[in-house]
């Protein structure tokens, strides 16, 4: 059992989630604006948060970035139907995973039990994957480049220790969203957001990057250091 706060001011949209999270066994609190999402999250430990973009008061884009800040705990944002630009802001805030609106409760279960199981995936077993520069530690949750800690969001870290594991073999976009994050849905552009995210961290040039590649046609590669 996790234990959920589903943030949004709409209060149909907030029931719904909260009855189709209950019934797959999760401790589930019904917040409606972001202060009190952010008193919740403070008042005790919490698995993931289920957050709504446009909130009363503090919005959905502050409340996600001061509760990665925080607690690195993960996100699913929520929101109605808007530009790519919505998106991309909410992942550099920390967002793990972004829904839009209409969606299937069922769908969003389903991506909520997925980040989950990566969360309890990564606490064991602790393994170290060195390929030249960087460093993963699976057992810390960290990356280290140049022996100084990377600051990198939890889709970040996944996404880089299934690379290091898998060198020199290319990735379509659809692979990595199954591969890294268990996902058989969802919009493939949250994987070119990531790279680029990533290469911006890892790379000493981001725009010619050697490490992190691209392969026309395909999507992306891991190079092996030499």
């Amino acid at each position: 059992m996790a234990r959920i706060p589903v943030v949004d001011d709409d209060t149909t949209v907030r029931e719904v989630v909260v009855s189709y999270l209950r019934a797959a066994g999760h401790d589930v609190v019904e917040v409606g604006d972001g202060e009190s999402a952010l008193v919740e999250a403070a008042a005790g430990a919490i698995d993931l948060v289920v957050l709504d973009l446009m909130l009363p008061g503090i919005d959905g884009l502050e409340v996600c970035r001061q509760l990665t800040e925080r607690d690195d705990v993960p996100v699913i944002m929520l929101s109605a139907p808007g530009s790519e630009t919505d998106r991309v802001v909410g992942l550099q805030r920390g967002a793990d995973d972004y829904v839009t609106k209409p969606f299937s409760p069922r769908e969003l279960v389903l991506r909520v039990d997925g980040l989950l199981r990566r969360a309890v995936e990564r606490a064991t077993p602790a393994v170290e994957l060195v390929d030249g520069d960087p460093v993963v530690h699976t057992g810390r949750h960290e990356a280290t480049l140049a022996g100084e800690v990377l600051a990198l969001t939890s889709r970040e870290f996944d996404l880089l220790r299934f690379l290091l594991a898998n060198p020199d073999v290319a990735f379509s976009r659809e692979e990595l969203l199954q591969r890294v994050w268990g996902w058989s849905f969802g919009d493939q552009s949250t994987v070119t957001v990531h790279v680029r995210r990533l290469r911006e961290k890892v790379e000493k040039d981001p725009t010619r990057p050697t490490r992190l590649v691209t392969v026309w046609g395909v999507g992306y590669r891991w190079e092996a250091a030499s």
